[in-house]
């Protein structure tokens, strides 16, 4: 069985409910209301059931969407930026992320009870999108090469969330952070 792609419209639509869901979610948790998240999409409320059925899986999609689009972040920046400043930017990108998950907890804790597993691909998309702005940072000579990516992702979600809401105070973390990654040993 082939999935056609949605039409431009139908997947207009759906960018926009991911966006509001990921919004409502993170700012009211299971209050969010699905009427409220397709009002604020400009949808209404049978085309948000047409893309996702149950609370679960709309849940389930806004998370997914949003470490999809953190991940796709990386080769943006790395194709724009040199690897230490985009490796940077990404940690900002990151922690952004972290936030607004740490808000969706509630939400995402209830998609787990229902028998799904949100975080299942979390890790490996992760690292992988950390794992070349490493190496580009090693061979540009600007990172250390001895830095493992899953080291990288443990150190930023220490960050994100030991500092909660704070950005001040998260930031002071990841420029720390990048000074261990510059520094080499005599």
């Amino acid at each position: 069985m082939t999935v056609r792609p949605l039409r431009a419209d139908a997947q207009r639509n759906r960018d926009q409910i991911l966006a509001a869901a990921a919004r409502a979610f993170s700012t009211c948790g299971l209050e969010a209301t699905l009427d409220g998240i397709a009002k604020d999409a400009g949808v209404g409320i049978g085309t948000l059931y047409r893309h996702f059925p149950t609370r679960e899986l709309l849940i389930e999609a806004a998370y997914r969407n949003e470490l999809a689009a953190i991940c796709a972040a990386a080769p943006e920046l790395l194709d724009s930026t040199p690897p230490a400043e985009a490796l940077r930017a990404w940690m900002d990108r990151y922690i952004d992320y972290m936030t607004r998950k740490l808000g969706m907890a509630e939400a995402l804790r209830a998609v787990i009870a229902s028998g799904a597993n949100p975080y299942a691909q979390s890790l490996e998309l992760l690292v992988g999108a950390i794992k070349p702005l490493l190496e580009a940072g090693a061979a540009a000579g600007e990172l250390r090469s001895d830095v493992s990516a899953e080291d990288v992702l443990v150190s930023i979600s220490g960050v994100a969330l030991a500092t909660g809401k704070n950005r001040d105070q998260a930031d002071r973390a990841l420029n720390l952070l990048m000074d261990g990654l510059r520094y080499r040993s005599a």
